[in-house]
């Protein structure tokens, strides 16, 4: 008999947060990936460029904290759709960076209320205080992330 103490899977916060997330994330990409055949990275890439045009492909994936591969490979996918534009960056003829072109501008401007109205169906059972301190909640996870990683 193992003497370990037993994880509740059922009760573990990271367990619990990915779950959400991949629920949340499944969901939110039926509002995009049937009509445009966007899988969720790819949508992902594009809401991060929609936001911040101009990145390289690594710099997506840090905002995204999502594999390099993964983003490496949505990006040469909306590259071959006409979704992104790439150019060099200035100078820096190494370097290219990343934009949306008018129709992953399009696609953007269809899918962001779909996923505005999901989000808002989804933060309904909350009330207004709830959602202030789930905000406040996130953003301190957010902040203390690395730190409680030093500890595994």
């Amino acid at each position: 008999m193992r003497s370990e103490a037993t994880l509740e899977l059922e009760r573990f916060l990271p367990y619990r947060l990915s779950l959400l997330s991949n629920r949340v994330s499944a969901s939110i990409s039926r509002a995009y990936a049937n009509r445009f055949t966007l899988s969720i990275t790819e949508w992902r890439v594009m809401a991060v460029l929609a936001r911040f045009p101009g990145l390289s492909s690594n710099e997506v994936a840090e905002r995204t904290a999502m594999d390099k591969v993964a983003i490496s490979r949505a990006v040469g996918n909306l590259l071959d759709h006409g979704r992104l534009q790439r150019e060099t960056h200035g100078s820096d003829r190494r370097k290219s960076v990343l934009t949306l072109s008018p129709a992953g501008h399009a696609i953007h401007a269809d899918v962001v209320p779909r996923a505005k109205a999901y989000e808002q169906a989804l933060l309904a059972c909350l009330e207004d205080e709830e959602r202030v301190a789930l905000d406040r909640i996130i953003d301190k996870l957010m902040r203390q992330q690395a730190a409680a990683a030093e500890h595994l």
